[in-house]
């Protein structure tokens, strides 16, 4: 359903279709859809972009983690919830179609593309987790091993793209569900119920619980790096409003889904790193090791250690819904707005017979592979790869200002378009939503800790050369290059299904 309408440029809300099979002409059975629930949906949301990998940074700052997610979170998630909403309840197809429509076809593509480039250097980055906390499991002095973390990323990569491709979208929901519910919701509840249960015991917070350290302490420009970084902890909201289709009552059903999410993870950002610091003092916590010290120690307290290695496995349960959820938005978002106006070559823009982008996922695992591989056994691309992060993260965060600024033309060009949501005060959502994106990519180019004695030029070179390589100049020579013979007809059989 939604590469047919988004083809067609429908922006009209397509009917559902009837529950039993229904005789078309050429006298076969058409297939029967498959729908996925809202709630489905809402936990494919938060498996893309909460987890419980970064508790132990912000357990840091004990009370201060809530804070630093609090603040970020009424100025950009709150606004990118909400918009996306009252997007998804007025026009199918994701982040491009909105775009498309609130600004034109071009940035349309611009913004799909900003929101695939983040996928770059992403999946490495998700996957080499996956790979320590399996090693911290299995065999520990792996975590060390660069061989062990290519063979784990480009297994699970290849892995992962052929599950799409026989599953659809359909599979992916059911395993993002299970697995946000698995390695996520279940044992951030357990740890919280501990962390309850430990201070009812009477023993005392390792980190103080007082009303004065609600603030960080302030640090001039590091602290306001550290607030407005926490922005980007929240992007990925809006990405599954690509399959909004795939709900029986899209109207209806996103902006509840968007807003079952927006809580879930709040709660599961905030209440971990809080529990963790009452456990742990900030100067013995190890942000190497990671969660998984911070859950031994936790349950060495109640004598309960046998647990670790099975959370460890549910924490990659939770590390691989999140992937298969990246892997199905962002490509197939790009897909769309490619067959709509040939921006990508014939070759990337074909699809299996379930609908499925599957040269795009190709091209992709070729570079992951690749990534996997220099990540592993070339130190220097070790060593720099927070930067290539830091340029595609900004590079995403691009795709929020044309979301807002089409947002706010559409509810001014088009105030009387069926909508089953309006957001309230959604020019003030906007402006935020806006103004907290701008910051969040100007602050990257202030040089971290990372960086060591470099020159701070070098560094403000180095980054904005790669956003405007990968931001600008790439997605302007696709518009400038493109040929009539690239603008295919797209997939009968959308995002599988008759699978």
């Amino acid at each position: 359903m939604v590469s047919v309408e988004s083809a067609a440029g429908n922006t009209v809300p397509v009917d559902p279709v009837p529950a039993d099979p229904v005789p078309v002409d050429s006298g076969r059975v058409a297939p029967r859809p498959n729908y996925i629930a809202w709630t489905a949906l809402a936990l494919m949301t938060v498996s893309s972009v909460a987890s419980l990998r970064p508790a132990p940074t912000m357990a840091v700052y004990g009370l201060a983690c809530v804070f630093l997610y609090v603040l970020p979170a009424i100025v950009f998630l709150i606004p990118t919830a909400l918009v996306s909403a009252e997007l998804a309840s007025g026009w199918s197809g994701g982040v491009f179609r909105w775009v498309t429509e609130g600004i034109s076809p071009n940035m349309g593509f611009v913004a799909a593309w900003h929101q695939y480039a983040m996928t770059i250097f992403y999946y490495p980055t998700l996957l080499s987790f996956v790979a320590s906390t399996l090693a911290y499991v299995i065999y520990p002095p792996w975590a060390a091993s660069g061989v062990w973390t290519a063979v784990v990323i480009i297994s699970v990569y290849w892995l992962g793209m052929l599950l799409a491709l026989r599953g659809g979208i359909g599979v992916i929901a059911k395993l993002a569900s299970s697995g946000v519910l698995i390695g996520t919701l279940i044992p951030g509840a357990l740890l919280v119920v501990l962390g309850v249960v430990y201070l009812a015991q009477g023993n005392p917070s390792a980190a103080p619980m007082t009303p004065s350290h609600l603030l960080p302490a302030w640090n001039g420009i590091a602290s306001i790096v550290l607030i407005v970084s926490n922005f980007g902890a929240y992007s990925g909201m809006e990405m599954n409003a690509v399959h909004v289709n795939r709900l029986k009552d899209p109207p209806k059903e996103f902006p509840k889904a968007m807003f079952v999410a927006m809580i879930l993870v709040l709660l599961i950002l905030i209440l971990p790193p809080l529990v963790i610091s009452w456990f742990i003092p900030a100067e013995e916590l190890s942000l190497t090791a990671g969660v998984m010290q911070a859950f031994d120690a936790v349950f060495a307290h109640f004598g309960i250690q046998f647990l670790t290695p099975i959370v460890g496995l549910a924490i990659v349960s939770a590390s691989l819904a999140g992937f298969m959820t990246w892997l199905s938005g962002p490509s197939k978002s790009l897909l769309l707005v490619s067959q709509e106006g040939g921006y990508l070559p014939p070759w990337f823009q074909k699809t299996n017979p379930g609908g499925v982008q599957v040269n795009i996922l190709a091209a992709q695992g070729v570079v992951t592979t690749i990534l996997a591989l220099l990540f592993a056994f070339v130190p220097a691309v070790s060593d720099a790869y927070w930067m290539f992060m830091t340029i595609t993260t900004s590079v995403y965060l691009l795709m929020y200002l044309w979301l807002f600024r089409a947002a706010m033309n559409l509810r001014k060009r088009q105030p009387d378009h069926p909508r089953g949501y309006r957001a309230p005060a959604l020019n003030l959502l906007c402006v935020l939503g806006f103004l907290s994106s701008a910051a969040a990519i100007l602050i990257s180019f202030v040089p971290p800790s990372q960086f060591g004695g470099g020159s701070p030029a070098v560094f403000v070179l180095i980054v904005g050369g790669g956003i405007l390589l990968l931001g600008l100049v790439i997605p302007y020579l696709l518009i400038r290059l493109r040929k009539p013979t690239w603008q295919v007809a797209p997939s009968t059989d959308p995002e599988g299904v008759s699978s």
